[in-house]
């Protein structure tokens, strides 16, 4: 059962990491190199992003749920692995609940990325929340990266 346990705790974090990896260093630049506006390219990674979060939500829970069975209580939450993976998906879970709605609403509002100046509120406030959400991305994937390190290290020698 350990074995089978550690198991879905690594799938779960190869997943989830590689599908942040995935999508920001091969699927993205090539849909905005790809495709003919920054609108379209935008809606295009706007309905990919959830999903690749939702995905991160259930990897993450996974995560949780196969080491608080290894740790056999509640002091599997002390693991650092465990910490990183929790705050992966506090993370995770504000960029989907929080930013993303605000800024899709905003993009609603605007009707055209590209023909909204840079000057006006509605586009500072969007490029504001971009700027946020990547910053949660990467803090995403560096904890990920870690939460990796950090289980490898608690393996038993």
């Amino acid at each position: 059962m350990t074995t089978f346990l550690r198991f879905l705790q690594f799938l779960s974090l190869t997943i989830w990491v590689g599908g942040i990896i995935y999508l920001s260093f091969v699927v993205a630049p090539a849909v905005f190199i790809t495709l003919p506006s920054i609108d379209q390219a935008g809606s295009v990674v706007g309905v990919i992003l959830p999903k690749l979060h939702w995905l991160g939500v259930i990897c993450g829970v996974v995560y949780v749920a196969s080491g608080l069975g290894l740790a056999r209580s509640f002091r599997g939450f002390g693991r650092a692995g465990m910490l990183a993976v929790l705050a992966m998906l506090v993370l995770t879970l504000i960029a989907q609940i929080s930013i993303i709605p605000r800024a899709d609403s905003l993009r609603r509002q605007m009707g055209s990325f590209e023909r909204t100046p840079a000057t006006n509120p509605l586009r500072q406030q969007f490029d504001h929340l971009h700027v946020i959400s990547v910053r949660l991305e990467g803090a995403v994937l560096l904890l990920g990266l870690a939460a990796i390190f950090l289980t490898v290290r608690e393996l038993p020698h």
